[in-house]
């Protein structure tokens, strides 16, 4: 199920952005916030409420990174027929953003059984949701393959 990636990221989603990645009519993830991505990383997707779970995961493909606002046409282009929101959305989300960050998506998998929070509380404390992202280490993402399986 997982390679051996550099970084593993543990991105909280909400529920509707999650739906549509797990669709695969969501292609990239946007962000406000650099990380230290890049192609073959992994990502670890904690649904945000009201479903509070640790759910799938996806491979990065490739990011993207935009200096904003000054590229915020040049990044809309980009992303566009992948991101699936709407110009206002997108302008909404990065007004007052200096960085426009796109995660592209790939070998996408749900968990055959998801980690709830509560869960997770119990058994790693230490794991806790992010707001926006946590990194993990690979004894953390053996440990969630575990429980995942």
């Amino acid at each position: 199920m997982f390679t051996q990636p550099s970084n593993i990221l543990l991105l909280s989603i909400k529920p509707q952005y999650a739906d549509q990645i797990f669709a695969g009519t969501k292609q990239v993830e946007l962000r406000r916030v650099r990380t230290r991505l890049q192609a073959g990383d992994l990502v670890l997707i904690y649904v945000s409420s009201p479903e509070r779970a640790l759910v799938g995961s996806f491979e990065v493909e490739k990011m993207l990174v935009e200096d904003l606002p000054k590229n915020l046409n040049t990044f809309w282009h980009k992303v566009k027929e992948k991101a699936a929101v709407d110009r206002k959305i997108f302008d909404n989300y990065y007004q007052g953003a200096s960085v426009g960050v796109g995660i592209f998506c790939k070998n996408i998998q749900r968990f055959r059984k998801p980690i709830h929070l509560d869960t997770l509380r119990k058994k790693k404390p230490h794991i806790i949701p992010p707001q926006c992202y946590r990194y993990l280490t690979h004894g953390e993402l053996i440990w969630v393959k575990s429980m995942t399986q």
